[in-house]
């Protein structure tokens, strides 16, 4: 069964709180519930505490889908990274959740004022021992019932095509993928994500549907510009953007053919000041439904 759902960084950005900070929360929940999605994924407005979260978020008839947890497995233990993310783990439990969004954030750029091309990089035995200990973290969630489905992401370890290809080949069965269209297309520089897509649909377990300006991505990527820079003149926008670059129909139908059961969410940063939320998230809404519809993908 194919569940849809939004970001609250689509309202309040994560990384620059400054984005969004005058949207009040119940604006965000309340749009989203009007909007039609089923769930919402974590966001820095949600209480921490388990239940108050389930509260909050069920009053508004929406379902807390995950959340990212940033990984130092780099820096630490792999016993020292399973007592820090428990009490995620023990959250996201509690609400039902049934993946753990993970990236390795001990040396990412991606809060950072630095040149998107200056991304970290590791040599081929370090990305091996990396999945060594991405894996028995993996297998330690998998024990409580949660599947780690990591997350490729501009400006850290895991960013390229080459990268991703490296990452699921030092990791085993218990480790899980998050696609995000978004940053595969991005981390590509501009080409087609759909044959990572397929190579990995088996070990997909959740899937961001966010899109790309191609136009905002090179002027990025050219002068030189951070992450964080991109977000903010625009980078990333919703499926069924004519300026998008991202074709989400040959994606869904990988999923479809995959038989795919879990969330597609819409993922998709931008200044709520200049491209309003609600109209946004609308738009992607009701272009992956009616691409669903199309393809009897339920």
């Amino acid at each position: 069964m194919i569940l849809y759902g939004t970001n609250p960084i689509a309202w309040a950005n994560d990384d620059d709180q400054t984005l969004g900070a005058n949207i009040p929360t119940q604006q965000i929940l309340t749009e989203a519930s009007e909007i039609g999605f089923d769930g919402i994924e974590n966001g820095h407005r949600w209480p921490n505490d388990p239940e108050e979260l389930k509260q909050l978020l069920g009053s508004h008839g929406l379902a807390f889908i995950s959340g990212w947890y940033s990984l130092n497995l780099l820096a630490q233990s792999v016993e020292d990274e399973k007592k820090a993310i428990q009490p995620h783990l023990d959250k996201l439990k509690h609400n039902g959740c049934k993946v753990c969004i993970a990236c390795e954030t001990s040396n990412t750029i991606q809060g950072a004022d630095t040149d998107i091309s200056g991304s970290p990089v590791l040599t081929a035995d370090e990305m091996k021992a990396f999945g060594a200990k991405i894996e028995e973290l993996a297998a330690f969630c998998v024990e409580q019932g949660i599947d780690l489905v990591y997350h490729h992401h501009m400006g850290t370890v895991v960013e390229t095509p080459e990268e991703i290809d490296a990452f699921m080949a030092a990791t085993g069965p218990a480790t899980k993928l998050l696609f995000d269209a978004g940053h595969c297309y991005f981390g590509s520089n501009g080409q087609d994500p759909t044959p990572i897509l397929k190579k990995y649909i088996d070990r997909v377990k959740h899937v961001h549907a966010k899109n790309v300006r191609p136009a905002v991505m090179k002027e990025i990527r050219d002068t030189g510009k951070s992450f964080m820079d991109g977000v903010r003149a625009g980078v990333f926008t919703v499926p069924g953007d004519t300026e998008g670059g991202v074709d989400f129909e040959p994606l869904l139908r990988i999923l479809k053919e995959a038989g795919y059961d879990g969330w597609i969410v819409i993922e998709a940063e931008q200044d709520p000041d200049v491209r309003n939320p609600h109209q946004y998230q609308s738009l992607g809404l009701k272009t992956l439904k009616a691409l669903a519809k199309e393809l009897n993908l339920t």
